[in-house]
């Protein structure tokens, strides 16, 4: 059984940032709501690829840019330098997924140090804490803006650990994305997965430590080991 770790270490979009309403935003520009997911998918494909080659790009930047080419063509009530901002601008606007308030406070309360990594601005995630009330349990806002490079490469979870001064097997990462949980785990880290939507996990990366339905359970769990 692994250690018990000294730090948390939230993925911010999707895994507690609920995303679902940025496709009122693209059906507000009047473009299919559905766009949204195909957008927010081909960011981080091209985010992945520019990291790949050496590059760490910012992740607003490249956002707006595949927006601009999502969205080119299709019959849109503005014009599309007024659409792009406003898309973009839904990010700063998002909640937290219900069960996000109550298992993040249960892990403050259990003893943890709570942090997050994320591709995105640590401005996202101020406004989203602030918003549901628990910016006072996160002792670090920390963003890849300031690492090597993008998640899943390991020297972002080794930026994590060095800010944190631990070691990555005092880390756990909290994601619902797999390839999160598969960079994490290869770089060192303990790896807690949230199952949201019902997607079954991929096979071809590392298994998770613990699987959970929200940050509530992932806070169980750990009390369980």
């Amino acid at each position: 059984m692994p250690n018990r770790p000294q730090v948390i270490v939230f993925d911010v979009n999707e895994t507690l940032s609920n995303m679902g309403p940025m496709g009122q935003r693209f059906a507000d520009i009047g473009a299919p709501a559905g766009l949204a997911k195909l957008w927010f998918a081909i960011l981080l494909r091209d985010g992945f690829a520019l990291t790949a080659a050496g590059d760490n790009p910012a992740f607003a930047e490249v956002g707006a840019e595949v927006l601009r080419s999502v969205l080119r063509g299709v019959d849109l009530n503005r014009r599309l330098d007024e659409a792009v901002p406003y898309v973009m601008s839904g990010m700063l606007e998002l909640g937290v997924h219900p069960d996000v308030p109550h298992g993040v406070r249960a892990l403050r309360d259990d003893g943890y140090r709570l942090v997050t990594l994320t591709n995105g601005a640590t401005a996202v995630a101020e406004r989203l804490f602030e918003g549901a009330g628990i910016r006072d349990c996160f002792e670090a806002l920390l963003s890849v803006e300031d690492a090597p490079a993008w998640k899943p490469a390991a020297s972002a979870y080794r930026y994590a650990a060095d800010a944190c001064g631990v070691t990555a097997e005092d880390m756990l990462l909290v994601a619902v994305h797999p390839w999160d949980i598969h960079g994490a785990a290869r770089a060192g880290l303990q790896t807690a997965w949230v199952e949201r939507g019902g997607a079954a996990y991929p096979s071809y990366f590392e298994v998770p430590d613990i699987t959970a339905a929200g940050v509530d359970g992932v806070a169980t769990a750990l009390r369980e080991r």
